[in-house]
């Protein structure tokens, strides 16, 4: 077998794979997104209980390796199965990567997000609030109309790298939790195939492109994105729409 068709029977291997890592990210990232939200306002809430709480989990989840988090999880679940998923004929679900992955990651996001828009909060011009406050506006119309454009346009980039980060832990799922049928993602398979003829080079590699070109897809997006937000702002000032290009740089 020559060496491009072993790396195209790689990346047709790897296809089904792949839509395990996304499925991680994809359902963790809208669910995380609103709870961060509501913890960055909690954190910055001026009742000192809701801060120190929401100031504690966003401690906790981000001074704790997400390796961890994936055991701790699934050893919680593992411990209620017995007196609630079992009798409650759930267990399946209940105990499933499926679930539990998206819930340990949705859990982790929550806190690195909820970071990111707090420090983007505190950017606010109070200015603008003030401003805002004296038209008359409730609290409401403040956040809808002041705080929030704000806070995402200036969150937004950060945010993206966190958005590249989860997805890229995603390939933790199938290394701390078991693996069930032919419920498999990237690493895994690429581990799989390797333990078959021990070549490291060829299956790594394409499992790293995977990786590569999903992640090159997740700037473009965020960046058409980001690119919307501040179409208001002077051409000089709004940032240059993404292109995928190849322009390797071989000298520094």
């Amino acid at each position: 077998m020559g060496l491009l068709e072993a790396i195209w029977t790689d990346i047709q291997l790897l296809a089904f794979p792949a839509l395990f890592n996304i499925y991680f990210a994809a359902s963790s990232l809208p669910i995380g997104f609103g709870l961060a939200v509501l913890l960055a306002l909690g954190k910055n809430s001026r009742n000192p209980v809701v801060s120190r709480l929401s100031s504690a989990y966003i401690y906790a989840f981000r001074g704790s390796p997400l390796f961890i988090q994936f055991f701790m999880f699934y050893s919680i679940m593992l411990a209620l199965n017995p007196i609630w998923w079992r009798p409650m004929g759930i267990a399946w679900f209940a105990m499933s990567p499926l679930f539990i992955g998206p819930l340990a990651l949705v859990m982790n996001t929550t806190a690195y997000t909820a970071e990111i828009f707090y420090g983007a909060l505190r950017t606010v011009p109070k200015g603008e609030l003030e401003a805002a406050r004296a038209f008359g506006m409730s609290r409401l119309q403040v956040f809808r109309t002041v705080t929030w454009p704000n806070m995402i346009r200036v969150a937004w980039p950060a945010y993206t790298n966190e958005v590249t980060f989860l997805f890229h832990a995603t390939a933790l799922v199938y290394f701390t939790l078991p693996v069930i049928g032919n419920q498999k993602d990237i690493m895994n398979k690429a581990t799989e195939l390797f333990e078959r003829d021990f070549n490291v080079f060829l299956h790594f590699s394409v499992a790293g492109l995977y990786f590569l070109v999903i992640t090159m897809a997740i700037f473009f997006v965020f960046g058409l994105v980001y690119a919307r937000m501040m179409r208001h702002m002077p051409k000089e000032r709004q940032p240059h729409r993404p292109r995928l290009r190849f322009g390797p740089k071989y000298i520094r």
